[in-house]
Formats: structure tokens, C-alpha cells, sequence
């Protein structure tokens, strides 16, 4: 079993985060079991300074599981070696999810919907490649791709729907 990538693919600042939090939940309601990679380009912790799992890790563990009853996470130090987008996937327990969402990684070669709205630093044509599926956008366009409006969430979600069928 392979793990389906799908990434929403985006300038800054166009609402990536924001279309992902309105979809993912109409996914779910149809079935649609989702994991989600985002990429960043900050300086990033997810446990909390002062915590014994952060004060571990600062003080060298390479890699730290930090779990209760609800949830797990697993930091693993990479300074020197950032891993590819297949690499962070195989990490994700595939068989309980039918699609992983990929936030960023826009030069990935993976399947994408890119997402433009009017006014944000860019041009459309910077973000279209060959994997790109769709356009979710704000604007009147005319490509030889299905457009979607960025606006409506459910439109988004159908779509990803209807391209896990084919699949």
C-alpha cells in the first residue's frame, strides 16, 4: 500500500491553512481519513520549554516520543539533513489514512491543487507544473485544468473526493 500525497501548493499569505481547516473536516464527514504534512520555513518546537521531554531533547536525545492516553509525537533532530517529502510520509501510519494533505512543498513532484487569490505576491503561472490537477481560485480563469472557488470549501472537498475515486 502506498501512501496517496495530495498538496495544496500556494504563495504565502493566500490561506492555505484556513482552506485546509474547513476541508478536512468535510472530508471526514464523507469517509475521507486525512494526515497532514506542513512544511515551514520558522524555527519550530513543538514541546514546551521547560518540560522534561524539551530539556531531554536540548540536552541531545536525537529523537524524542513524547505520549499520553490521547496522542503521541516523535521529535527527531535534523539539523544538517532535512528529509524529503516521501521520507516524512513513510513516517505517517499509512494504513489508517486514505490521503495525506501536503501543506507547502510546492516543488515537490506530488499531485497538487494550487490555490491563488487576487492580490497575493506572485503569478499563477510560477505555481503551475505538471502535477498540478486543479486551481482553487478567487478569479475568472481560463486554464486547461478544473477551477475551483477558493471560497467554497465544499467544492474543494468534493473535488478530492471525486480524484481519490480514480485513484
Amino acid at each position: 500500500m502506498s501512501v496517496r500525497l495530495l498538496a495544496i501548493s500556494a504563495w504565502s499569505g493566500t490561506g492555505k491553512t484556513t482552506l485546509l481547516e474547513q476541508v478536512i473536516p468535510l472530508l471526514k464527514t464523507q469517509g475521507i481519513r486525512s494526515g497532514l504534512i506542513k512544511h515551514t520555513h520558522h524555527q519550530m518546537d513543538i514541546d514546551t520549554p521547560g518540560k522534561d521531554s524539551y530539556l531531554l531533547r536540548k540536552a541531545g536525545a536525537d529523537q524524542v516520543i513524547v505520549a499520553s492516553n490521547q496522542r503521541w509525537a516523535l521529535m527527531v533532530e535534523s539539523p544538517n539533513k532535512p528529509l524529503s517529502l516521501m521520507q516524512l510520509a513513510s513516517q505517517m501510519d499509512i494504513s489508517t489514512l486514505d490521503l495525506v494533505l501536503v501543506e507547502g512543498f510546492k516543488d515537490e513532484p506530488v499531485p497538487k491543487i494550487a490555490l491563488w487569490r487576487r492580490g497575493v505576491k506572485g503569478e499563477i503561472k510560477d505555481l503551475l507544473d505538471q502535477y498540478v490537477i486543479a486551481v482553487a481560485t478567487d478569479e475568472d480563469m481560463e486554464l486547461n485544468l478544473p477551477i475551483l472557488d477558493i471560497n467554497q470549501p465544499m467544492q474543494v472537498a468534493d473535488f478530492i473526493v471525486q480524484w481519490l475515486k480514480k485513484r
